[in-house]
């Protein structure tokens, strides 16, 4: 092993693996979902909106007023939130007024919140860094103490999920989704939001049932720490790299695995 190699700390990645685990437990179950619905770019939209939400509350004292939680405070998240949920409404109403075309609908709520956060930060000194931040997030810098609120959250939204939520109104898968896709935001950046979300389930598309859940956890799990362990070798961010290998996953999983008569997979 080089000298350089032996100078690097593996530690540094447990955090940030926790993190993407974290963020794998709900995006994968809502990633199938997500699939099976054909509405691909919805958690684009909401997570830009999120995202439009946290940009807005950066620009203003709101994070004074709850007294500040760390880089992400209580402010910034509920007005994260309250974007996202208003999103969802919003979505929930124009599947049901103009279902045939709702995905060109999440596309114009995605460009506008983008659009919409390139003005908020037009005169800001560091506004290219937030943009940067709010795309590829900071997952290298993720801490302890950030993933146990996510954590509490998470296992809240995957009881409602195997629960209740299967028999809700779309209302309820919406919301739910907005709740999730907002807490991943402030973890991973909208980009890690949605590969996280769309290249498991894209990857194990011929597979069914449990077991595809299981290897989608299994492909989102080793891409984050194929990614993280390949960005701290070659010195790149941890979330464009990671982006980038679940991408591959995504398409290794479509052309490696071909489904067959009787449910059955097989590999080619």
């Amino acid at each position: 092993m080089s000298a350089e190699l032996q100078g690097l700390d593996p530690g540094l990645l447990l955090a940030p693996f926790a993190a993407g685990l974290l963020v794998l437990a709900t995006h994968v179950p809502l990633g199938i979902e997500v699939l099976r619905r054909g509405i691909i770019f919805i958690d684009l939209a909401i997570a830009q909106l999120a995202g439009l939400g946290a940009v807005a509350a950066s620009l203003t004292d709101i994070d004074e007023l709850f007294h500040g939680f760390g880089p992400h405070g209580l402010g910034s998240q509920l007005a994260a939130g309250l974007a996202a949920g208003v999103g969802a409404l919003v979505l929930t109403w124009t599947e049901r007024r103009w279902p045939d075309i709702q995905e060109a609908l999440i596309g114009l709520v995605f460009v506008f919140a983008a659009a919409a956060g390139i003005l908020l930060l037009a005169h800001h000194p560091h506004g290219g860094e937030h943009l940067r931040d709010l795309l590829a997030g900071q997952l290298l810098w993720v801490n302890w103490q950030q993933l146990l609120p996510a954590a509490v959250l998470y296992v809240g939204v995957l009881a409602l999920w195997i629960g209740p939520a299967q028999r809700w109104p779309r209302i309820g898968f919406y919301l739910l989704f907005a709740i999730t896709v907002t807490a991943s935001v402030q973890l991973v950046g909208v980009l890690l939001v949605f590969t996280s979300l769309i290249a498991p389930a894209v990857a194990t598309r011929a597979f069914g049932g449990g077991k595809r859940i299981a290897m989608a956890y299994l492909v989102g799990a080793g891409a984050y720490a194929g990614g993280l362990g390949f960005s701290l070798i070659a010195d790149l961010p941890a979330g464009a790299t990671v982006v980038c290998c679940l991408c591959m996953a995504a398409l290794a999983g479509l052309s490696f695995f071909r489904p067959v008569k009787g449910g059955q997979v097989i590999l080619l």
